[in-house]
């Protein structure tokens, strides 16, 4: 079988040439965006945990980005009730302008990874990435259950 997943680094070199001029435009380094855009775009993972767990980066880099933003005063962790050992994050307002500029750049970059797709390709690739998904999912239970 080829290697259907060797388009990854070249993936990666395209969305870092598209963000990196929004990096540079509010003076952040590429982890910093990366945390911040997580964070703005799924609200429902405000940790450093989720974002670890979930954008596959190393603890250390997730924590002196969160450090740094909120030294810029883009973002705010605070505990909530009943667990006062868990950080949440919050987006603050100051960092509107960032968002916008990043959903902005992230678009731009599904238009040339989708150009050309017609919407019932783009549907049809959908439907299998969420069918891969199942399988890891399915797999990785399997596992633990062991």
């Amino acid at each position: 079988m080829e290697n259907i997943f060797s388009h990854y680094a070249a993936n990666e070199s395209l969305y870092t040439t598209i963000v990196s001029p929004v990096c540079e435009k509010h003076g952040l380094t590429y982890m910093e965006f990366t945390v911040l855009m997580f964070l703005a775009n799924n609200p429902q993972f405000d940790t450093a945990s989720d974002i670890v767990k979930y954008r596959h980066l190393t603890k250390s880099h997730v924590s002196m980005s969160i450090r740094s933003l909120e030294n810029k005063g883009l973002l705010k962790g605070q505990h909530h009730e009943p667990n006062r050992r868990t950080i949440h994050l919050t987006v603050l307002d100051a960092a509107a302008k960032i968002v916008s500029d990043g959903r902005a750049a992230q678009q731009s970059y599904g238009k040339i990874l989708f150009s050309g797709f017609s919407d019932f390709e783009y549907n049809q690739l959908t439907s299998f990435m969420k069918r891969i998904d199942e399988n890891i999912s399915n797999h990785i239970k399997l596992i633990q259950n062991r």
